[in-house]
């Protein structure tokens, strides 16, 4: 598992000291606050059991979407929207919580080459990345 204060660069996450029920929740409440909704929703864990007949700890994805942000990245480079919803990953880990994790915004926008979206992959990161940061204490 990859140290929250040492991201792969293809991701960002934090550990929450609580179970994906509590975790999941939590991480709504502060998507909301940061002004994002969820719009989809992914049971990993229910569509392995049910499509592989696999037993695994619970997995959620969570599609997080601002408005906003939507709207200036498709508006800067419209083909953006391959990569849309920001997914937030939910995986337990046992005793030791839930692993909350999402793409690094910045890291996605330098795969597709438009230089003027830098600064804009920054911002959602920081947005994002705070609103998750947040919770690491929560439940304590």
């Amino acid at each position: 598992m990859t140290d929250p204060n040492q991201p792969a660069p293809y991701y960002l996450s934090v550990q929450l000291p609580m179970p994906v029920a509590e975790a999941e929740s939590a991480v709504r409440e502060a998507l909301a606050e940061a002004g994002f909704g969820v719009i989809t929703e992914i049971d990993m864990a229910a569509t392995f059991k049910k499509k592989l007949d696999v037993d695994v700890e619970p997995y959620k994805i969570l599609g997080a979407c601002n408005p906003h942000y939507a709207y200036e990245a498709v508006r800067r480079e419209e083909h953006l929207g391959a990569l849309l919803p920001c997914n937030v990953y939910l995986i337990d880990r046992g005793e030791q919580g839930t692993e909350v994790g999402m793409i690094n915004p910045e890291f996605l926008i330098s795969l597709i080459g438009n230089t003027g979206l830098k600064e804009f992959g920054s911002e959602v990161k920081d947005k994002l990345l705070g609103a998750l940061k947040g919770l690491e204490t929560a439940g304590d």
